[in-house]
């Protein structure tokens, strides 16, 4: 049956430069693979303005439940310099035992194995008990507005309904089985601007300076710990990414200034609670701070991005178990359940069903030369297999 080895399909995957937002061909290669399995494929294009359409696909198998969902992307970042490559980054060669090629772990290479492990459990068991799907973006790896979330918005309102998704990023920090990943920490981000009075650096008794500010607000934003982490999660850590006050002259006392701050929150916060602590935080270094002896308090403005990402944790038994227990029965090794790492799209399909997240080992991702060793794509491949039998033997004793 076509679409059993996932060599073959991760080859044909990385010969498509899917560069974001470009479809590159890789749809269309994922489309011929899977509609000869059975699946119904739907292919959908979502727009916003000020940023590129996108094209997405989902496909189905089996008409009832219970209905397991399989996510990723086949969008990749840029290669960088070509000639920095061992390998051209869309040629898909094998050496040394190595499959090279821009996607290979992530996520092409999740996405060839989860394929290869369905056109098996198909070819040995027939139909699945219930129902399969792949929901596929291609801006995962860019601004993530036309993809996984209008999909996602798309599909359930046509009346898709799903009990449970695995999403194949790549979760191993150094060999296959290390972990999967079972929530995501919270992303907020805002930027700080301090108002002053621009003037000479000659004469500083005339202006005032914002850097000075600045520095005590981005201060109490860092000092103190936010918690001491929880059962489940990390301490949650803020960090100033960017200070600015648009100034190239070395003379001059700059009229404002800026800070850029991200700070990756455990379950203690929501993003609301955690946006009252960081006003309090910073009005509390504005009201006791001033730019200068005998000035006026330091005056700030904040704005806070738009698209927060709140903290999830899946604790879904069967589909934990299930996935668990594959790794172990292939691998030997018992996984770590784990919260590490930035977001992924796993954020926004947990308002519609659990998932957890588990993939290829990701030491290579968005390097020169990525690449994946073809044994672990077999071994990949055997345990999304040993997962789906197990997930629908779970799902249906419950």
């Amino acid at each position: 049956m076509a679409a059993t080895d996932p060599v073959e399909n991760l080859q044909a995957l990385i010969r498509c430069p899917s560069v974001t937002p470009a479809e590159g061909g890789a749809l269309t290669a994922l489309e011929a693979m899977l509609s000869p399995l059975g699946f119904r494929v739907e292919r959908m294009v979502a727009s916003a303005a000020g940023t590129p359409d996108v094209e997405n696909l989902y496909a189905r198998i089996g008409s009832d439940g219970p209905h397991l969902m399989f996510a990723g992307h086949t969008d990749v970042v840029p290669p960088g310099d070509e000639a920095d490559w061992s390998h051209p980054p869309f040629a898909a060669d094998i050496d040394g035992g190595m499959l090279y090629g821009r996607g290979a772990v992530d996520m092409k290479g999740g996405i060839a194995c989860f394929v290869a492990a369905v056109a098996r459990h198909i070819e040995a068991h027939g139909a699945p008990e219930g129902s399969i799907s792949f929901l596929i973006t291609g801006d995962e790896e860019g601004p993530s507005i036309n993809g996984t979330e209008k999909l996602l918005k798309w599909a359930a309102d046509k009346g898709e309904t799903w009990d449970a998704c695995l999403v194949g990023e790549p979760t191993n920090p150094d060999v296959l089985g290390d972990m999967i990943k079972i929530g995501r920490r919270g992303s907020l981000s805002g930027r700080i601007t301090v108002q002053g009075v621009q003037g000479h650096s000659a004469y500083p008794h005339l202006a005032d300076n914002p850097v000075r500010g600045l520095l005590q607000l981005t201060h109490a934003l860092m000092e103190q710990p936010y918690d001491n982490g929880t059962k489940d999660f990390p301490a949650s850590n803020m960090e100033v990414t960017s200070v600015d006050t648009g100034n190239p002259a070395v003379n001059v006392i700059p009229a404002k200034a800026t800070a850029a701050f991200n700070i990756r929150f455990n379950d203690t916060w929501t993003v609301e609670s955690l946006q009252t602590e960081i006003l309090r935080r910073l009005d509390t270094a504005a009201s006791q701070g001033t730019l200068r002896p005998g000035r006026d308090p330091v005056r700030y403005d904040i704005t806070w991005n738009e698209r927060p990402s709140h903290v999830f944790l899946t604790h879904s038994d069967a589909l934990i178990g299930s996935l668990s227990e594959a790794i172990e029965n292939v691998t030997s090794r018992r996984p770590a359940l784990s919260t590490t790492g930035g977001t992924s799209d796993a954020r926004f399909i947990k308002d519609y069903c659990p998932v957890v997240e588990f993939g290829l080992v990701g030491q290579t991702m968005h390097m020169v030369d990525e690449r994946v060793a073809v044994a672990d794509l077999e071994l990949l491949t055997d345990i999304y297999g040993s997962f789906i039998s197990n997930w629908f033997r779970h799902a249906r004793s419950i």
